[in-house]
């Protein structure tokens, strides 16, 4: 058990780093080709944000561990609504921009109804085979995040909004060699980090008698989301709060389009243990985002219902840890 928590530790700072290595070396590669720092925040960035569920979660698949790919990139998002702006919006009140309401959230919504449908397929297909994400949902899960990234760019020529704005990063200056070690050094931490960290992941599961994907809804989802909470909060207290809205939006598109779409055409990717509970939880918390940003106090997460997302969130794991 000692020996898998060692893991599950060293993998996470290894893929923390991995991702922060390759985002910096391929930032400075971009800059150098003349790359804006705004479409560097939209691409670069917002991929490094991901990366650790990347890693994760096609090395999951890769080795046949369905149940921590589907767990991770599911938890992870539950995680990023109900906690991050939940204690965000406790720190600081999150104004949010009208089109933010109407273009991107909804868009996060249909990412989890997206895999609420494909978790569903046997019920509305009247087989009754085992749900899985298949090749051709993971087709056209990638698909659907060619569209999210073209709508991204279009919005950018138009001059963009606070969003946008608070996506472009600050670009290190790097040598082409240098850009070049942490690019592959960071790749090399990639997935060294997320091997060791399944292993681990695996093993406290195996030792606990719980499936891996408990694991990746809980341990997994929320060690890799530590990162994001931590610049949220950050940023509210920095009287920014507005930043966790990127964090979240472009963290919960990327997640389920991008990087389960991955995964599942390395691999199909069965459900396993993870049903309509944490599928509909994480719809549930999609949309209540959504409604708390236009009811009560116009387009404002308040702290009282920041709240309710992170007493929800509470609620969520203690089902998970009654049920495991």
């Amino acid at each position: 058990m000692l020996l898998n928590i060692v893991y599950l530790a060293l993998g996470l700072v290894l893929i923390l780093a991995g991702a922060n290595g390759l985002t910096d070396g391929a930032a400075a590669v971009a800059r150098r080709w003349g790359v804006s720092d705004l479409v560097i925040g939209l691409t670069v960035v917002a991929f490094g944000t991901s990366a650790p569920e990347l890693a994760i979660s096609v090395v999951s698949a890769v080795g046949g561990n369905a149940g921590l790919a589907i767990g991770n990139v599911v938890g992870s998002n539950i995680f990023n609504v109900l906690v991050i702006i939940g204690v965000t919006s406790i720190v600081a009140p999150i104004k949010i921009e009208r089109s933010i309401m109407t273009n991107e959230i909804p868009l996060v919504i249909l990412s989890a109804l997206a895999l609420l449908a494909i978790g569903n397929a046997p019920l509305l297909d009247g087989t009754g085979l085992p749900a899985v994400v298949g090749r051709a949902d993971g087709v056209l899960l990638l698909l659907f995040f060619a569209i999210f990234m073209r709508y991204t760019f279009s919005q950018a020529r138009k001059g963009g909004s606070e969003a946008d704005v608070a996506a472009e990063p600050a670009v290190k200056v790097m040598s082409p060699i240098k850009a070049t070690l942490w690019i592959v050094g960071g790749l090399a931490m990639l997935v060294c980090g997320g091997d060791r960290f399944v292993a681990g992941a695996s093993g406290i599961a195996s030792a606990l008698g719980v499936s891996d994907a408990v694991i990746g809804l809980t341990i997994v989802a929320a060690g890799t989301s530590l990162p994001e909470l931590a610049t949220s909060v950050t940023a509210a207290l920095k009287g920014k709060p507005g930043i966790a809205l990127g964090n979240v939006i472009g963290s919960n598109i990327f997640n389920i389009f991008m990087v389960l779409g991955t995964a599942a055409v390395v691999r199909p990717l069965p459900f396993g243990s993870i049903g309509n509970v944490d599928l509909l939880t994480l719809t549930g918390a999609c949309l209540l985002f959504w409604l708390f940003g236009w009811f009560f106090r116009e387009r404002t997460i308040t702290r009282a219902e920041g709240s309710v997302l992170a007493a929800a969130y509470v609620a969520y794991i203690v089902w998970q840890v009654l049920a495991a």
